[in-house]
Parts: C-alpha cells; structure tokens; sequence
C-alpha cells in the first residue's frame, strides 16, 4: 500500500495543525507504510491535510482515476474565525469552499466527535474520528528545563500558561482579564504572537490582539516563539485553555501528558473531559477555577488524572486506526 500524504502550503503553517500532520508521518514511518509528500496519482490512497487549490486540483483528477481520497477535516468556517485580521470576513467564503473540498473526499478524518458532528452540517461524506493524538517522546526531558525556563522569563510558580499561538479564539481576551483580576498569580502564554513571520505576521495580526496585549497586566506574559517547547511545559503548572472553538486542542493533550491540569471553556470539544476530575470547566469564572488549582494536593491529583487520561491519545494507541482507514478505502 502507496500513501501520497499531501500537505498545501506545509513551509507557511505552524501549529497544531502543522503538528498533527507530522504526527500521521510518525505513524507511517513506524509501521513501515510507503509514502511520498507530493501529490501523486500512481498510489493506493490520496491524503489531504490542507484544502488549497492544488489539492482540490488533485482531489477531482483522483476521483477520475478511481483513486480513494482521504481528506482530514483540520478546518472549519467556525474555527477560521477570530484568528487573525480579516478572518471574520473571509469565514463567510470559507464555507462554501470547504463544504465543496469535503464533498470530494470518499472519507473524512474527523480528529474528534465535536468536529465530526460540524462537518456533518457540510457534507454527507462518510467521516471516520481518529484523533490528532501527540507524540509523548517528543516531551520527553521536558522536567530539566523548569529552572532554566522560570528564570528566563522571570515567572514565579504556580504558572498559570497557554501553549499556542496568541489569538482572540483561543480565549485571549479572557486570559489577560483572568490575570488581571489574580494580580498575585504569574500568568505566561507561549507562542508566536503573529501568525506569521516578518512583515505579513504584522499585517495580518488583528488591531484587536495587538490591544490586548499590550494592555496586558504585568503579571501576564507573552514569551513569543518558545526554542523547545518541552521548556513551556516544565515552567507552566496550571493550563488555562478558555479557547472558544478547537477541533480537539493538540497542547492542551501534551500539557496533560506533563502532569499539568488543565482549566478550559465548557464548550462541546471538551465533553471527553471530566469536570473536577481530569480538568476544571467553566462558562466565565475561570479565576475561581485557577485559585482552587492554586492548593497544591488538588492540583497534584488533577495533574496526575489528567495525564493518566492522556495515554489514551499517543500516538501509538491512534495509529493502528490510520493504517486500518488506509487498507478501508483502499479496498
């Protein structure tokens, strides 16, 4: 079996969506599963993990040719929105392009049940769940870095943090309002604050962000682009996500792996959490949440549930249902 596992547009994206591409590529390599990065028709299946032109392109020409197409669904009109300037206005076309692109696919890979059920109001395509899960080995270490990451950054524990790129969805707005109400807490948000490097991150990084975080508290910090991304995870003790839409949330699994508990927005992603148990969910009063994390056994015991939950998503516990949807639509 011939994978061709094409990512548009692979040298301009970061993130989790970045990542979870590389996440598929781990498991093909570690099964020993043939692949190529270009689009090619000469294969068993089509895998596309961004819907440009090009794959839209390739999608109708394998169509043509009986090749199985497998399209992941990592984007959505609804998650498109408030992620940076411009993006509200161009979710509107975004919708009839993806629910076009999706349609062309004979299977969907949906990376959790919320998302599924989104891309459900697109298209009757047959849709398959098989989560972004994370590459646990790619923290490993992660603990030796917490000195050298509270003192780079002058952050005194417990560490209220974020993993992620610094926009209005992922719960900026509420992330500096909670630290400025909790003046005696540390709180840090690792990640690029532009979406891009250079002059068009600076462009298209919204007037409203940029706001945001230069009206930020001085207990808040925004670190930008962290070097290792194990060292966010060893200085950050409570993972505050108040993200209003995610298809799954790839940090917020590696936090929990670290033994960090987390607190998220009380939105359907997260229904596979269990409030007071895995995580702390809330509507609004996030600050309320944090302060019970503050209490260190509470914490310690959240933390410890919380990465027993996350063994659920590494990759080698996900990658037998990729290779299985594989040999499906290949026939």
């Amino acid at each position: 079996m011939k994978i061709s596992h094409y990512f548009e547009w692979e040298d301009h994206i970061t993130g989790g969506h970045y990542q979870s591409v590389q996440n598929q590529r781990r498991i093909l390599d570690t099964r020993d599963i043939e692949y190529t990065t270009e689009p090619r028709l000469d294969v068993d299946v089509l895998h596309l993990n961004n819907l440009g032109p090009k794959s839209l392109f390739y999608a109708r020409c394998a169509r043509r040719k009986s090749v199985s197409v497998v399209v992941h669904a990592h984007q959505t009109a609804e998650d498109f929105r408030e992620s940076f300037a411009f993006s509200n206005q161009l979710s509107k076309p975004l919708r009839p392009y993806l629910e076009y692109g999706y349609s062309l696919a004979d299977r969907l890979i949906c990376p959790s049940e919320h998302n599924r059920r989104v891309i459900d109001t697109y298209t009757d395509v047959p849709k398959t769940v098989i989560s972004n899960g994370f590459d646990h080995e790619r923290l490993d270490g992660f603990e030796a870095l917490r000195e050298t990451y509270l003192e780079r950054y002058d952050l005194e524990p417990p560490v209220v943090f974020n993993v992620g790129h610094v926009i209005e969805r992922k719960g900026l707005s509420s992330f500096v309002e909670t630290a400025r109400e909790q003046p005696d807490l540390t709180f840090a948000w690792f990640g690029y604050i532009n979406p891009t490097n250079g002059w068009t991150g600076r462009l298209l990084k919204s007037k409203t962000t940029r706001k945001i975080v230069q009206s930020a508290p001085e207990n808040c910090v925004f670190t930008g682009y962290v070097d290792d991304i194990r060292g966010a995870f060893a200085a950050g003790d409570i993972f505050f996500f108040p993200t209003k839409n995610e298809n799954e949330g790839m940090a917020l699994l590696e936090a929990m792996s670290c033994g960090a508990p987390p607190v998220v927005r009380d939105i359907p992603t997260f229904e596979w959490l269990e409030d007071g148990e895995t995580c702390l969910k809330t509507d609004s009063e996030f600050g309320r949440c944090i302060e019970r994390l503050t209490a260190d056994e509470f914490r310690r015991r959240l933390g410890r549930n919380a990465a027993e939950k996350s063994r659920e998503f590494r990759l080698e516990n996900i990658g037998d249902q990729l290779v299985d949807l594989y040999a499906e639509v290949a026939g």
